[in-house]
């Protein structure tokens, strides 16, 4: 069976600990399932004309995200193909709840996980957070992820593999 479920992220290499734990977790408690997990950011879209008519989801993300993430996402996939069917990264663009919970339900998004450590701050990037916690019709988890400053590894994607 298929379930869908949604990784709060800011695109950054430490966000990728919530991915890797929660894998990390239904892999112990062998889960039979596999998943299509939704890497999601909030981004504000501003109000320009311009920008509303010729921004795309690649420019963004071109903005928003490291070669390195996609390295390191790629790297956790092929570490649990038996759990993973696909990992989609996306950004949520609305401003109201009722928007997030629609989104939620047109993507079949069952669970959502997300650390409170990983804001996402800093090119137009929001905190989808307390849209998660308002969620009615989504189970969502709280995972505990530190972010170690003096790590040798820091900034390399060597750091998404460190267990301190």
């Amino acid at each position: 069976m298929t379930k869908t479920i949604l990784i709060a992220t800011d695109y950054s290499l430490e966000s990728l600990n919530i991915l890797k734990k929660v894998l990390k977790r239904k892999d112990v408690s062998e889960d039979q399932n596999q998943y299509d997990i939704l890497l999601v950011s909030g981004y504000d879209m501003g109000d320009s004309i311009r920008d509303l008519l010729f921004t795309t989801k690649s420019t963004i993300f071109n903005k928003i995200k490291a070669q390195e993430f996609n390295e390191a996402y790629g790297i956790i996939k092929n570490k649990y193909p038996h759990l993973i069917n696909k990992i989609v990264c996306d950004i949520f663009t609305g401003s109201f709840q009722r928007t997030f919970d629609n989104y939620v339900k047109t993507e079949n998004i069952e669970e959502a996980y997300y650390s409170p450590s990983i804001k996402s701050k800093g090119k137009g990037k929001f905190d989808i957070i307390p849209y998660i916690k308002k969620c009615k019709d989504l189970e969502s988890y709280e995972i505990a992820v530190e972010i170690h400053e003096r790590l040798p590894e820091r900034g390399r994607l060597a750091e998404i593999f460190v267990e301190v």
